[in-house]
């Protein structure tokens, strides 16, 4: 299996294949990043607690930013993940973000950002978990990885068969609501996967 520096090595000789997740348009500002860590002071408790109340929180600091979405969360520890059953019934309770989450209102349209196979895709019910997620295999050079994307719409998945070729560019999946999501404030959870084996 390739290791981390090989990937990165490839992505960083492989940045003009890259097209955008999420696009916006100009004059609508630039994208801003977000710390919502546990040292975070950024929104209430109450918000997490209440989807709802959470996505009008973030449309109004967009509207307010002039931007059209936030990004973050790489790495970050996060203690909102107390608040679902999904993380903390394991022998290691999970406190740990592993993508780049776009906080961008439902609805909001997706992109493939390197032509892929379609691996997987799954309705993760559970509250707290990823709500209607897909998993694409992509190959660059000689490197073979995936992406993941969590939290769409469940309309996203209508119409999919694994092992079917998304070009890059193609509107593929939406952002989903609260009813889709598993219970999430709207927002995309990205994640770049190199050993799919736990997935």
């Amino acid at each position: 299996m390739l290791n981390e520096k090989t990937y990165e090595e490839v992505m960083n000789s492989s940045t003009g294949l890259l097209h955008p997740v999420v696009q916006f348009e100009e004059g609508e500002g630039a994208p801003k990043y977000i710390d919502l860590s546990v040292s975070s002071t950024i929104g209430t408790p109450e918000i997490w607690e209440n989807p709802e109340l959470g996505a009008k929180f973030f449309d109004d600091l967009r509207k307010k930013e002039n931007v059209p979405f936030f990004y973050g969360g790489y790495r970050e520890l996060r203690s909102v993940y107390n608040r679902f059953k999904h993380f903390n019934d394991r022998s290691e309770p999970r406190n740990f973000h592993l993508g780049l989450d776009i906080w961008a209102p439902a609805g909001t349209p997706l992109y493939v950002p390197w032509g892929g196979m379609v691996h997987s895709f799954k309705f993760n019910e559970e509250k707290g978990d990823y709500g209607a997620t897909i998993i694409l295999q992509h190959q660059i050079s000689a490197l073979n990885f995936y992406t993941l994307y969590g939290h769409l719409s469940l309309q996203s998945l209508s119409g999919l068969e694994a092992g079917i070729f998304l070009t890059r560019g193609v509107n593929f999946a939406s952002i989903g609501g609260p009813e889709d999501n598993g219970q999430w404030i709207p927002h995309l959870h990205f994640q770049v996967i190199l050993d799919i084996q736990h997935y």
